[in-house]
C-alpha cells in the first residue's frame, strides 16, 4: 500500500506541474505563487498557495504543492490533490477522488466521494452522513468515521481506526505490516487501535498484519477477525 500511495502522489504532483504549463484560455486558473479560486468548470493548480472553490460552485481538476485545498458546501470538483497541505470538503459537496501527501482530509456532513480517499500523512475524517464509493487509506494518521460509509475498505499501517456509531464500512479493513522501507513508512511503536462503535456494520475481513488494539461494540457486526482478538464492550466507548 505504501507503494501504491506513492505512485498515486508522484501521479497528482505530475498533474499539477504540467497545469502550470496550460495554455492561456485553457479555463484553468493557474499560479506558481499565490492563492487561487476557480473559474467556474475550469479547474485550478498552484505551486506555493491554497486553492479556495466556493460554494455551490460546480470545478474540474484542483491541484497545489504547498498549500492547502478548501472545498465549500455544495461545491463540485473532480480530482482534489494536494502535496504538502490538507483538503477540506465542505457539507454535501462532492468529489471523484482527494489525494494528499502530506496533509489531512475531511469531509463533513454529506460530503461524497466518487472513488478513493488517501493520504501518506494525514489524518481522515468522515462526518455524519459522509460517503466514500471507494477506498478509504493513509500510512500515517487517525482515521475516524461518524455514521458514514466507505465503500471499498479501509487501509493503513499506523493509524488508529475509529469506525463511529451506526457508521457502515463494505470491503473490511486491513492494517498492514509496519517495517522500514524506501518510502519511509516505518512503523511506531505503538499498535494502532482500532474501535468499532455501536451499532457499526463492517463488512469483509478484519485483517491485521501487525500487533493492534481492537475493541468491537457488542451491537457492531463485523466479519472475520485475522491476526487480532477483540474485545468486546458494551456503552459508547471502549476501555481507555
Amino acid at each position: 500500500m505504501r507503494r501504491s500511495l506513492l505512485i498515486v502522489a508522484i501521479g497528482w504532483l505530475s498533474l499539477a506541474a504540467g497545469c502550470m504549463n496550460a495554455p492561456d484560455g485553457s479555463g484553468k486558473s493557474n499560479a506558481v505563487n499565490g492563492n487561487v479560486t476557480p473559474a467556474p468548470s475550469g479547474g485550478a493548480s498552484t505551486v506555493n498557495g491554497s486553492i479556495h472553490v466556493p460554494a455551490g460552485q460546480p470545478s474540474g481538476n484542483v491541484s497545489t504543492v504547498n498549500g492547502s485545498i478548501q472545498i465549500d458546501p455544495n461545491a463540485q470538483v473532480e480530482n482534489a490533490a494536494a502535496v504538502n497541505g490538507g483538503i477540506s470538503v465542505g457539507a454535501h459537496a462532492t468529489a471523484s477522488a482527494l489525494n494528499t501527501v502530506n496533509g489531512g482530509i475531511s469531509l463533513e456532513e454529506g460530503a461524497r466521494v466518487g472513488k478513493t480517499v488517501t493520504s501518506v500523512n494525514g489524518t481522515l475524517t468522515l462526518q455524519d452522513g459522509a460517503d466514500i464509493t471507494g477506498a478509504l487509506a493513509n500510512v500515517n494518521g487517525r482515521i475516524s468515521l461518524t455514521a458514514a460509509h466507505v465503500g471499498g475498505g479501509i487501509k493503513t499501517v499506523n493509524g488508529d481506526i475509529d469506525v463511529g456509531k451506526n457508521s457502515h464500512v463494505e470491503g473490511g479493513i486491513h492494517v498492514e505490516k509496519a517495517g522500514n522501507s524506501w518510502f519511509g513508512g516505518g512503523g511506531s511503536g505503538t499498535p494502532p487501535r482500532i474501535v468499532i462503535g455501536p451499532g457499526a456494520v463492517v463488512q469483509g475481513d478484519l485483517r491485521f498484519d501487525r500487533e493492534v488494539k481492537l475493541y468491537v461494540s457488542d451491537t457492531a457486526q463485523i466479519g472475520q477477525v485475522i491476526g487480532a482478538t477483540a474485545v468486546k464492550f458494551s456503552g459508547d466507548n471502549p476501555p481507555s
